[in-house]
């Protein structure tokens, strides 16, 4: 199942203000696509960009106030509840942490290997529900575990990716808790669309049977059951699977 059901996800775009968003893309597109800016991206360590990555991004498109600005909540090297170990940025909301963010530089290629330390620091704070990793560009995102994420390549992204890197990430979608409540809805979603599939199944399985009971009187009545059962579950699991 992925992250999001897209009628979910289209439903909350509903929500977004058109201006708002098209001004954050142009911002966005400006800095991280242009082809100048990449190639000394590309070539920039991750202790040289880090700290203006988070601006560049968070700040300048997704509406964050950092640290050391008054009433600040994007802050870096946030350290563990239990020991001194940093992550390269949190999401300060109400004075509880709901998301870390670890980055490294392009030449970490697989984002994959920066999950168990992102989420090390996670697991320290207790109300964090979001972990975010990049290596400046791309952009994995977390809800609550590491079982499913979103990726975005910042450097390719088209404007209606980044309207749903929007609606994850911008500061007053996280504030109010919009992307936890999309993957909630979405796991709805997803149970009532199993059942309904299950209920046609079955139904459709009872239906073939009694026709063709009708048709075939000769036939063993259980031996047609059989026959059909076997084909409609193969049936059933190709649909189900290609949703």
């Amino acid at each position: 199942m992925p992250l999001f059901q897209t009628s979910v996800v289209n439903k909350y775009l509903n929500t977004q203000e058109k201006q708002v968003l098209q001004k954050a893309f142009s911002v966005f597109k400006a800095h991280f696509q242009n082809v100048a800016i990449q190639q000394n991206i590309r070539i920039s360590k991750e202790e040289q960009y880090q700290g203006e990555f988070l601006i560049d991004l968070f700040v300048n498109v997704l509406g964050y106030t950092k640290s050391p600005s008054p009433n600040f909540n994007l802050t870096t090297e946030y350290k563990n509840v239990k020991d001194s170990k940093k992550a390269d940025g949190a999401i300060v909301i109400r004075n509880s942490v709901k998301a870390v963010i670890e980055l490294k530089g392009c030449n970490t290629t697989d984002l994959g290997n920066v999950e168990a330390q992102a989420f090390g620091y996670k697991n320290n704070q207790p109300e964090c529900v979001y972990v975010i990793t990049s290596n400046f560009e791309k952009l994995r995102f977390y809800i609550e575990n590491a079982t499913e994420f979103i990726e975005f390549n910042l450097f390719t992204l088209s404007e209606s990716e980044f309207e749903l890197l929007y609606l994850c990430l911008a500061y007053r979608n996280i504030e109010q808790g919009i992307p936890k409540k999309i993957k909630d809805e979405s796991v709805s979603k997803e149970d009532e669309i199993t059942k309904k599939l299950y209920r046609d199944y079955s139904l459709f399985k009872r239906e073939l049977h009694s026709d063709l009971v009708t048709k075939n009187p000769d036939l063993d009545t259980l031996l047609l059951f059989k026959k059909i059962a076997k084909v409609t579950i193969s049936i059933f699991v190709f649909v189900f699977c290609r949703r």
